[in-house]
Formats: structure tokens, C-alpha cells, sequence
């Protein structure tokens, strides 16, 4: 069987022990962007370049007219909980 069957099968498998209450549930922290920028205390201008994006753009996540997905929405999660090291590793090198 190729990998890919091997893996398709394994999906289901655990798909199936979910439903039926079986197994480790994984919960994904739903954040929203204005949430984390508040929590933090930062202003839009501020927030996007930490998450390597144009004001404009961030603007329309925080309005809805975007969605936050994928990279960017690990990156929210951790700007939440440490926005000095982000702030860190986003400074130019000498």
C-alpha cells in the first residue's frame, strides 16, 4: 500500500475513534486578532508588522473581511504568549 493510502487510512481510523469518544481531542484556541493586539497593548500600525503584513491588510482581519488561517494563525498564538521574543527575532541585525 502506498503511504498515502497508509495515511488516508490512519485518518480515518482516528476520525472514527473521535466520534466515538475515544482518544486525545485536540482543542484549537480560537484568537482574534484585535484580542491579542488589546491584550498586548499595541495600535494596528504596531500589531502589523509583527505579523509581516501591510497595515491595510490587518485591518481587514480585524474588520472581518479577511480570515486569519494556517502560519498566521500560529503566529497570533504566539504573539499572545510572547510577544518580547517575536518583537526579538523581528529586530534588523547588526
Amino acid at each position: 500500500m502506498s503511504t498515502f493510502g497508509q495515511e488516508l487510512i490512519e485518518s480515518l481510523t482516528e476520525a472514527l475513534a473521535h466520534a466515538r469518544g475515544e482518544g486525545p481531542a485536540t482543542v484549537h484556541v480560537v484568537l482574534t486578532p484585535r484580542e491579542v493586539r488589546k491584550q498586548i497593548n499595541l495600535t494596528q500600525a504596531q500589531m502589523a508588522p509583527l505579523m509581516g503584513m501591510s497595515l491595510s491588510g490587518y485591518r481587514k482581519w480585524e474588520q472581518g473581511r479577511r480570515r486569519v488561517s494556517g502560519p498566521a494563525a500560529t503566529l497570533l498564538q504566539v504573539i499572545a504568549k510572547e510577544p518580547e521574543a517575536v518583537k526579538r527575532a523581528l529586530q534588523p541585525t547588526e
